[in-house]
């Protein structure tokens, strides 16, 4: 099967989920600085959850450089991380209703947490289909990205109950490790 129509698919959902997080800021009743003082909380929620979409996308892209072709098993991989970040608009919204309250806050760490998971788990389903000399297995030689991003979102769960302004800045430290897309990937297609 051709992954052209599997990074297609995949663009237009995140574009999906994106614009629905931008309908959730409404727009103020005034026109004085003083009626956008409440969207503030709301636009960064919506600025971080974009940023956390974005990175995303572009990991995603440039994971799906170095594959070959797709089957089954990474279309339903690739649907379960669709799935759990289709999901961030609403922990998203959950954040912005509440003011940043800690149920909110680390269900929106558990989503964050999932879509780690989910993209952790395509990229071995992928390394299974194409073999352990494929060029993902080559580049992924050490996935500390993955296993330091998991504890940060453990840890931002936990901490969500006592301090959730603490978990979002475990958050963010995540954020900032995959903003860069991912190295191993890019000097690993240089290399061939």
């Amino acid at each position: 099967m051709n992954k052209s129509r599997l990074e297609a698919f995949s663009d237009g959902v995140l574009a999906i989920i994106i614009t629905i997080m931008v309908l959730e800021i409404k727009i103020p009743h005034g026109t004085d600085l003083s009626a956008i003082k409440p969207l503030i909380p709301v636009a960064l929620s919506y600025l971080f959850s974009f940023i956390y979409v974005g990175i995303y996308w572009n990991n995603h892209h440039h994971l799906f450089q170095v594959v070959k072709e797709v089957n089954g098993a990474i279309l339903w991989g690739n649907l379960h991380l669709l799935f759990w970040i289709s999901l961030l608009p609403f922990a998203t919204g959950w954040i912005d209703e509440n003011h940043f309250a800690s149920l909110p806050v680390a269900f929106y760490g558990f989503i964050l947490f999932m879509c780690g998971a989910s993209w952790k788990l395509l990229t071995i389903i992928i390394i299974k289909h194409e073999g352990e000399n494929s060029r993902l297995k080559q580049a992924y030689k050490s996935d500390y990205k993955t296993y330091v991003s998991i504890a940060l979102y453990i840890s931002g769960i936990s901490v969500a109950w006592l301090y959730p302004i603490v978990s979002v800045l475990f958050y963010v430290m995540i954020a900032v490790i995959w903003f860069i897309p991912d190295r191993r990937i890019e000097r690993n297609l240089k290399s061939h």
